[in-house]
C-alpha cells in the first residue's frame, strides 16, 4: 500500500472543505455528505468553524483509494489563517489546490502557488463550481496557465501530447510510442514539471471520482531511510486539555513509550511518546506503532513546538508569512494578568500566527496576529478558556527595523568574575533576509563551543531596534572577534556581551524604520480607476499598470497595511457594491512617514534598561559600565575590521571615456540617485560602457544639433512607450527582447542628435532577487528597476532630484505619471508627442546623411575628372 500524505489548499470560499467532504464520501470513507452551510461538514469540528462556516484549523481525514492510504489535511483558506497552512506545507507528498470556476485565479491563490514553489510540493488543481453561470473550462484554463504556470494541463481532455512538451525524456518517449505513460507522468508530477487539472462541482459531486482515481494513480510513494526522524507541523489540546505534538514520521518506526530527546531554546528534554493517536476528523486509533509516512498526534511531549525535527530530521525553516498587527488586550475588573498570561501562552503555541507580547514596563499584553477575522476567533478561544470577555484597542501595525550602513557592534562583560567579549559586525542585507550569521574567528582564537553560543544568543530572541523598539530584520552579524577568560567566563556571560555588542552597532548605524505592505488587486467600475489610484498613491501604494476587464478595472500592486487594514469599507461605499478588494502580504519596505510614527511612539533607546547597549567593564577589584559611545576604546580585542575606507583603494586606474551624452560626473549623478532610491550598488554598474558601435553621425566632425547651456534629461518610460507605439508593440507581441533592443537603437539616435542625456526605464520589479542596475547601452543609460520597484517609482524619484538644477522631460502616456511629473516641475511629453519628435529626428538625420552623401559624390567626381585631366 502506498502512504501518501496530501494536503488541500483554496482561496476562501473556493469550496475546498466541500470537496474534502466529497472525495471522502466518493471513498466510502463517510456514509452520510456533509455540507458546510448545514454546519456538519465532517472536518468542521470546532464550533467557531460550524458558526462562520470557514476553516480556522487545519484537520486530518484518512481515506482509501485503491492501493492507496491518503491522509487528507485540510487547510484554512482565510488569508488571516495562512500560518496554519504553511505549517503543513512541509509535511505534505502532494497537494490539491482548489480554485473556483466563478471567481479563477485570485491574489491568494497566487500567494498559495508561491508558498508551494518554495516548499517544493507537486500540485493537483481541481477547478470547482464548473456548475455555476459563467464558469467556462477554456477560458479558466487559459488563466490558470497565465497566472499561475503553462504547464497546467488539461487531464479531463487528451493530454499526452502537452505533457510531452514539459520533458526531454517525456517527448522521446511520446515521439517514440505515441504515447506518456502512466509512470512517466507521475515521475513529471513528482517533479513539478507537471500539474494536472481537473474540472468539476463538488458540491455536486461531479467530476469528483475520476478526480480522486486518477490523482491516486499518479501518486509515488516517498522513499524513507531506516533510522527514525519525525518533522513536528502542529501543536494542539483535545476536549480535555491534553496537549498534543502532531508530527510525521519520515524515517524509521516511532512506538509508543519510545524516548525522545530534543532541544528547545537553551534546555534539552528527554520525554516518553505516551500515545500515539492517528485521528480522522474528531475520531482516531490509537496505534502501537508508526512506520515512515504516516501522519501521528503524540502525547506526552511539554515543550516541542512547530518546525522541530526528532530523531535524524532536521529543524525546520522558519514561516515565510509574519504577523502585521498588533492589538492592546484590556482584562475586565478582576482579571489577573498573571492567570490570564499562561492560557495565552498556550493559545500561541496552537496558532503560529499568534504572538503574546509582555510589555513589562508598561504591564500591558499585546497581540500580533493578521487581520480582524482572527481577532474575532481569538476573542471568542479566551472567552472559551478563561472565562473572560476581553477587548481590544483599534491596533496599529507591526513595524520592523533595519539599517542602511555596515558598522562594527563591540559588546563587553566583565563584573567581577565574569568575562566575555563579542564584535560583530552588522551589515544591511536585500529586504525579507531576515537575520543571518556567519562567523571569520579562527577556533584556535575562539573556542566552536563559544561560537555556537554566540549564534543561538543572536536567535534566541528578537533584538529591538533603536528608532521604536520594533525587532531587528534583513541585518547579517558577523562574528568578527571574541574572548573568553580560561578560568571566569560562563555562558551567561557571552549572551550578555552578544546583546550588548548588538545594541551597541545599532545605536551607531544608520536605521530605517519599515511597515508592513499589503499586496493588493482591487477591481473597480471604469468610472472609479481614478478615485482608487489617488487613495492607493495617497496612502504610499505602488500601482501597476492597470488592466481592463470587461466593464471592470483591475488595479494591482502593494501598498502599506496601514492604508489598506479599512480600506475594504471605503471601496464598497465609493463603488456602492461594485468594487472588490483582495489583499495578501507582500512583505516590509520603508516607512513614508518615519518621522510621525517616531514622534508619536515617542521611544528613547537611550532609556530602554531592558536592552542596554553599553558595556560593562573591570576597573580596580569592581566593574565599571561604560557608554556605548565609549567603549570602543577600552576594548580587549582588535577584530582588524575598518570601516568608512574608500570602496575602490587599491584598484587599478585606467583612463574613462564620456558617453556621448554627457561625462563620467553625470553617472555619478545618476548613481546617487538611484543608490538613495533602491539602496547601495555595485560602482561599475554606473561607469560607462567601452566605446560601442556608432549608430549616429561622429559628432565631432558634424555640428548638426542646436547647443544647449543647459544639459536637458530625457526619462522613457520604455514599456509603456513600446506598448503605446503601433510599430514596436507589434515586434514585442513576438519578442520582447527585440523590441528593447529597437528602442534603444532609436533613443541614441534620438540622443547623438538633440545632444541630451536620455535615461531609458524598464520594470523589472516581478524578477525575484533583482538588485536593480543601471548599463549605458549605446551612449544611452539603461535602468532596470529592482525586485518589487516600479518603473513610476523611479522616475517620479529622479524626477524630484534632477528637477532642481536640470531641465528635465519624461515620456510617457500614463496619465497618473503625469500629474506627479507636473507636481515636480518637470515636462511632460505624451507618448504620441514623443514618437513624433522620434519621426521628425530620423527625418532630419536622414536629410543630413543624404546631403553628406551628395558632398561625398561630387568630391570623387571632381577627383576622377582630375585625374582625367591629369
Amino acid at each position: 500500500m502506498k502512504n501518501i500524505t496530501v494536503g488541500i489548499l483554496a482561496h476562501v470560499d473556493a469550496g475546498k472543505t466541500t470537496l474534502s467532504e466529497g472525495l471522502l464520501y466518493t471513498s466510502g470513507a463517510l456514509r452520510k455528505l456533509g455540507r458546510v452551510d448545514h454546519g456538519d461538514a465532517f472536518l468542521d469540528t470546532e464550533s467557531l468553524e460550524r458558526e462562520r462556516g470557514i476553516t480556522i484549523f487545519s484537520k486530518q481525514a484518512i481515506l482509501t483509494v485503491g492501493d492507496t492510504v491518503l491522509t487528507l489535511l485540510d487547510t484554512p483558506g482565510h488569508a488571516d489563517f495562512s500560518a496554519e497552512m504553511e505549517r503543513t506545507l512541509p509535511v505534505l507528498d502532494y497537494a490539491i489546490l482548489v480554485i473556483s470556476g466563478t471567481d479563477g485565479v485570485q491574489s491568494h491563490t497566487r500567494t498559495l502557488w508561491r508558498l508551494l514553489e518554495t516548499y517544493r510540493v507537486p500540485v493537483f488543481l481541481f477547478v470547482n463550481k464548473m456548475d455555476l453561470a459563467g464558469a467556462e473550462r477554456g477560458t479558466l484554463m487559459a488563466e490558470v496557465q497565465k497566472k499561475l504556470s503553462s504547464n497546467c494541463i488539461d487531464f479531463t481532455a487528451a493530454h499526452d501530447e502537452a505533457v510531452a512538451m514539459c520533458d526531454e525524456a517525456a517527448l522521446e518517449e511520446y515521439l517514440r510510442s505515441g504515447s506518456v505513460s502512466n509512470a512517466g507522468t507521475a515521475s513529471l508530477v513528482a517533479a513539478r514539471k507537471v500539474f494536472p487539472c481537473w474540472f468539476g462541482s463538488a458540491l455536486r459531486l461531479e467530476g469528483v471520482e475520476e478526480f480522486l482515481v486518477s490523482a491516486a494513480e499518479l501518486m509515488k510513494a516517498r522513499s524513507y531511510g531506516s533510522e527514525f526522524g519525525a518533522r513536528v507541523f502542529k501543536i494542539s489540546r483535545d476536549a480535555q486539555g491534553a496537549r498534543l505534538t502532531w508530527l510525521k514520521v519520515t524515517g524509521g518506526t516511532l512506538k509508543v513509550k519510545t524516548p525522545l530527546s530534543y532541544t528547545a531554546g537553551e534546555t534539552q528534554y528527554a520525554e516518553k511518546a505516551d500515545q500515539l493517536r492517528r485521528y480522522s476528523g474528531q475520531k482516531y486509533q490509537t496505534l502501537n506503532e508508526a512506520a515512515a509516512g504516516t501522519v501521528v498526534a503524540v502525547t506526552g511531549l511539554a515543550h516541542t513546538y512547530a518546525g522541530l525535527g526528532l530523531g535524524a530530521e532536521r529543524e525546520g525553516s522558519q514561516p515565510v508569512l509574519e504577523p502585521v498587527l498588533t492589538y492592546r488586550l484590556s482584562l475586565p475588573d478582576g482579571g489577573d494578568v498573571h492567570t490570564v498570561l499562561p492560557r495565552l501562552r498556550e493559545l500561541e503555541e496552537e496558532d503560529p500566527m499568534l504572538r503574546i507580547v509582555w510589555d513589562k514596563r508598561h504591564g500591558e499584553i499585546h497581540v500580533q496576529l493578521m487581520g480582524k477575522i482572527q481577532l474575532e476567533v481569538l476573542t471568542a478561544y479566551i472567552a472559551e478558556r478563561c472565562g473572560l470577555t476581553v477587548s481590544f484597542d483599534e491596533g496599529s501595525v507591526v513595524y520592523r527595523e533595519t539599517i542602511a550602513n555596515s558598522v562594527l557592534g563591540l559588546g563587553h562583560f566583565e563584573p567581577l568574575r565574569h568575562y566575555a567579549e563579542v564584535q560583530l559586525l552588522l551589515q544591511p542585507l536585500p529586504r525579507g533576509s531576515g537575520v543571518r550569521f556567519a562567523s571569520d574567528v579562527p577556533t584556535d582564537l575562539l573556542d566552536l563551543n563559544w561560537q555556537r553560543l554566540i549564534r543561538s544568543h543572536i536567535f534566541e530572541r528578537e533584538h529591538c531596534g533603536v528608532l521604536t523598539g520594533s525587532p531587528v530584520t534583513d541585518i547579517s552579524f558577523t562574528l568578527v572577534a571574541g574572548r573568553a577568560h580560561l578560568k571566569h567566563t560562563e555562558g551567561g556571560d557571552f549572551r550578555q556581551a552578544t546583546y550588548r555588542a548588538i545594541r551597541q552597532g545599532l545605536m551607531q548605524a544608520e536605521s530605517i524604520l519599515l511597515e508592513p505592505h499589503y499586496d493588493f488587486c482591487l477591481e473597480v467600475p471604469a468610472e472609479c480607476v481614478g478615485r482608487a489610484m489617488t487613495d492607493l498613491q495617497n496612502m504610499g501604494g505602488s500601482v501597476d499598470a492597470p488592466a481592463s476587464d470587461g466593464e471592470t478595472t483591475v488595479l494591482t500592486g502593494h501598498a502599506p497595511v496601514a492604508g489598506l487594514r479599512d480600506y475594504f469599507t471605503a471601496v464598497a461605499a465609493y463603488t456602492r457594491g461594485r468594487g472588490r478588494l483582495a489583499c495578501t502580504v507582500h512583505g516590509y519596505e520603508p516607512c513614508r512617514e518615519q518621522e510621525a510614527v517616531l514622534l508619536s511612539l515617542g521611544y528613547d533607546a537611550e532609556r530602554d534598561t531592558d536592552n542596554p547597549s553599553s558595556s560593562v567593564f573591570c576597573d580596580h577589584g569592581g566593574s565599571v559600565t561604560v557608554p556605548w559611545n565609549e567603549v570602543a576604546a577600552r576594548m580587549h580585542c582588535d577584530s582588524g575590521v575598518q570601516l568608512g575606507k574608500a570602496e575602490d583603494a587599491g584598484e587599478e586606474t585606467s583612463p574613462r571615456r564620456s558617453a556621448p551624452s554627457g561625462s563620467f560626473e553625470q553617472d555619478k549623478e545618476l548613481q546617487s540617485i538611484f543608490e538613495r532610491t533602491y539602496g547601495k550598488v555595485e560602482r561599475k554598474a554606473f561607469e560607462p560602457a567601452k566605446k560601442p558601435a556608432r549608430t549616429a553621425l561622429d559628432e565631432s566632425k558634424y555640428n548638426i544639433r542646436t547647443q544647449h547651456t543647459d544639459t536637458e534629461y530625457l526619462l522613457v518610460d520604455g514599456y509603456n512607450i513600446i506598448f503605446a507605439w503601433d510599430e514596436l508593440k507589434a515586434v514585442a507581441a513576438q519578442d520582447i527582447d527585440a523590441a528593447r533592443e529597437m528602442l534603444v537603437s532609436i533613443l541614441s539616435n534620438y540622443q547623438g542628435f538633440r545632444k541630451c542625456v536620455v535615461i531609458l526605464v524598464f520594470d523589472a520589479y516581478k524578477v525575484k532577487g533583482n538588485p536593480g542596475s543601471v548599463q549605458t547601452v549605446n551612449g544611452i543609460k539603461v535602468v532596470y528597476t529592482r525586485e518589487a520597484e516600479t518603473a513610476d517609482t523611479y522616475i517620479e524619484r529622479a524626477t524630484y532630484e534632477l528637477r532642481r538644477e536640470r531641465r528635465v522631460r519624461v515620456a510617457t502616456s500614463d496619465s497618473m505619471e503625469q500629474v506627479i511629473i507636473l507636481g515636480h516641475g518637470a515636462m511632460r511629453v505624451s507618448a504620441r508627442t514623443f514618437h513624433a519628435e522620434i519621426e521628425e529626428t530620423e527625418g532630419q538625420i536622414s536629410a543630413l546623411v543624404e546631403r553628406f552623401n551628395l558632398k561625398n559624390q561630387d568630391r570623387r567626381t571632381i577627383r576622377n575628372i582630375a585625374k582625367r585631366k591629369s
